[in-house]
């Protein structure tokens, strides 16, 4: 399985980046997917989650109203919206697959997740 996250980059405080994560080598249909984000000298943070068919979200406090994943199973991407970004957004965003197939309920646990990208770079700028 490959993860390749794309779209970080610096942004001004209250900006917008949209994240995408492409997957391969794994039929993504059958999948949740999670988005991840680690801050220097901070432990990796669960930020948002979505099943397989895009039934159940869920999303870490810190994030919610902020944030909004999506998936397309067509494009085997999922994609990670961020608004009104902070500079305390700042850190290494990664997307990662879920361990189960068809998990029913998204899930923002990080040891259920088994296959993991290289991650992106977002700096928010103050």
């Amino acid at each position: 399985v490959q993860l390749v996250e794309s779209g970080g980059g610096l942004v001004q405080a209250g900006g917008s980046l949209r994240l995408s994560c492409a997957a391969s080598g794994r039929p993504f249909s059958r999948y949740g997917m999670g988005w991840f984000r680690q801050a220097p000298g901070k432990e990796r943070e669960a930020l948002a989650a979505i099943t397989a068919s895009s039934g159940s979200v869920d999303y870490a406090d810190s994030v919610k109203g902020r944030f909004t994943i999506s998936r397309d199973n067509a494009k085997y991407t999922v994609y990670l919206q961020m608004n009104s970004l902070k500079p305390e957004d700042t850190a290494v965003y990664y997307c990662a697959v879920d361990r189960a197939l068809f998990r029913p309920v998204a899930i923002l646990t990080a040891d259920e997740y088994e296959y993991w990208g290289q991650g992106t770079q977002v700096t928010v700028s103050s």
